[in-house]
């Protein structure tokens, strides 16, 4: 593993552990070269899956492979503020990514990759929800996002 802050080449791990609810593994590491301590995570990565992105009026789809940090970094934004510890995120995004790789397609629309991340910020936070929905179907208008949240406000439990 090549040291992020002199770029030599060997480091020793220092310590593994599970990460991600066990679908990762977490290593700690220390540079050879310099000494420096850094973390690197380790993934189960079944098959190459390339996302489906529609294009714009006029333009053809375009394929580009999924990428799990940008997954992460779009659920993070939407829970940003809220009291949802980085774990439960995690766990959200692992889980999308098992859902997307068990299905056994090369390409998935990322449609569905949006409502799977739906599904399950409904279920953690629903602000998050709201605030993901509302990049994600494209609100327009301040009525659009009012009966976005009306229709999670009547279908949550009292």
């Amino acid at each position: 593993m090549r040291c992020p802050f002199c770029a030599h080449e060997s480091s020793q791990v220092k310590d593994s552990r599970p990460a991600e609810d066990a679908s990762a593994i977490r290593r700690r590491r220390q540079c050879e070269g310099c000494g420096a301590r850094f973390t690197t995570f380790e993934r189960i990565h079944l098959r190459e899956i390339l996302v489906l992105k529609s294009g714009v009026e006029g333009q053809a789809e375009r394929r580009e492979p999924f990428d799990r940090t940008k997954l992460e970094h779009a659920v993070t934004l939407a829970c940003r503020k809220r009291a949802i510890d980085q774990e439960r995120i995690d766990r959200l995004v692992s889980g999308v990514q098992r859902q997307i790789e068990t299905r056994g397609e090369s390409e998935i629309p990322s449609a569905e990759i949006g409502e799977m991340v739906m599904e399950g910020l409904r279920q953690l936070d629903p602000v998050a929800y709201i605030r993901f929905a509302s990049v994600y179907r494209e609100f327009s208008e301040a009525r659009d996002f009012a009966q976005f949240a009306s229709t999670v406000r009547d279908a949550a439990p009292e």
